[in-house]
């Protein structure tokens, strides 16, 4: 069996294991109901627009305004359907608008007089929308690399600590090893991602959000590479981790300095999201550009050349991090005599298959 193979195997054995765990799956499900609840429910709650009863001459001045106009024969027609609660309001000679109890502002501002308006700024992004953004960017990639990374790391400790991993670098390569657990992660990770992508879309041509996906498009069509790659930069990192641990308890003590190369970006891009050379050092930034950089594409403050350049970059530091994970994991695998230390882990790797 060659290397290529038993990735194979081990990433084939690591993706049923985790489809058969209750946790991961009603995980995925919570984050689905999550994402269709955000992007449905806001405009339905929010209510549609005024519906008013009017004669056909009246009718164009109120369809321009977005109302929902319903032609009647004439203001006693328009009136009764008021009554009937039909409609929120009729507009009846004079002109003069007609409703049961209540104003109906939209109505009265459509029928108003107001004078030109000229948009200095007609692309700018909505301030709600541009301060979630970069939260969900942000938050997205933080809890998958989290989530998913904790989890690798826990399989290279569970193995250790019950002496299973001397069964498999009997079979199989240790390197295939960390690649199968990486290369499964990093799957179940962008298929979960996709999942939750697609009902998002949904929701939003649901919820008739279909203007604030067509400015999405670009940074989600960026931001899945950079999340390849940032995972598998952070996976990389997790499995050196659990490799050092002997026991499942030593893993959040071995595990600080990743927690921090996942915790201090996720942070900075929230925080600094509005600083402009803040964010553009970010987005060169191997653990922040992930979510520093479609955050910009978004905002269009990217040139065309940037994500490319902060892509190569990401894609060097990510073999770097890959090859150092993989003697780390190489030098601490069979040490289950004790927490290992990352020196000695570097320094008297054991040259397995």
């Amino acid at each position: 069996m060659n290397v290529t193979q038993a990735t194979r195997l081990v990433a084939e054995r690591e993706i049923r294991v985790k489809l058969r765990d209750r946790t991961f799956l009603f995980g995925t499900l919570f984050f689905l109901l999550i994402a269709a609840a955000g992007t449905i429910l806001p405009p339905l709650l929010s209510g549609g627009p005024d519906t008013v009863a009017v004669t056909q001459e009246a009718a164009g001045p109120l369809r321009d305004a977005g109302l929902d106009v319903r032609v009647v024969a004439d203001d006693r027609a328009a009136e009764q359907a008021v009554r009937d609660g039909d409609v929120d309001a009729a507009v009846v000679s004079g002109p003069k608008v007609l409703a049961m109890d209540e104003s109906p502002t939209d109505v009265v501002q459509a029928l108003s007089t107001s004078p030109p308006v000229q948009l200095l700024d007609p692309d700018a992004v909505d301030p709600v929308v541009a301060f979630l953004v970069p939260f969900v960017f942000a938050f997205v990639f933080f809890i998958t690399s989290q989530t998913f990374g904790l989890q690798i790391a826990q399989s290279v400790t569970e193995e250790k600590q019950t002496r299973i991993v001397e069964i498999l670098v009997a079979a199989v390569p240790v390197r295939a090893l960390l690649a199968g657990k990486v290369v499964a992660g990093g799957i179940l990770a962008f298929a979960q991602i996709a999942l939750i992508a697609v009902v998002a879309v949904l929701g939003m041509q649901i919820g008739d959000s279909a203007g604030l996906l067509s400015l999405l498009a670009p940074a989600i069509g960026w931001f899945v590479p950079f999340f390849l790659l940032g995972f598998v930069l952070l996976a990389a990192m997790w499995a050196a981790a659990g490799a050092l641990a002997n026991r499942q308890e030593d893993i959040a003590a071995v595990s600080t300095p990743v927690q921090f190369a996942v915790m201090l970006p996720f942070f900075a891009v929230i925080f600094l999201n509005d600083n402009a050379v803040a964010m553009r050092v970010l987005s060169y930034l191997p653990f922040s550009s992930p979510t520093a950089m479609p955050l910009r594409l978004f905002s269009g403050d990217a040139a065309t050349w940037e994500p490319i350049v902060s892509l190569v970059i990401l894609l060097v530091a990510a073999g770097a991090f890959v090859i150092a994970g993989a003697r780390v994991y190489e030098g601490s695998l069979l040490r289950t005599n004790g927490r290992t230390s990352l020196r000695a882990a570097w320094r008297e790797r054991e040259t397995i298959g």
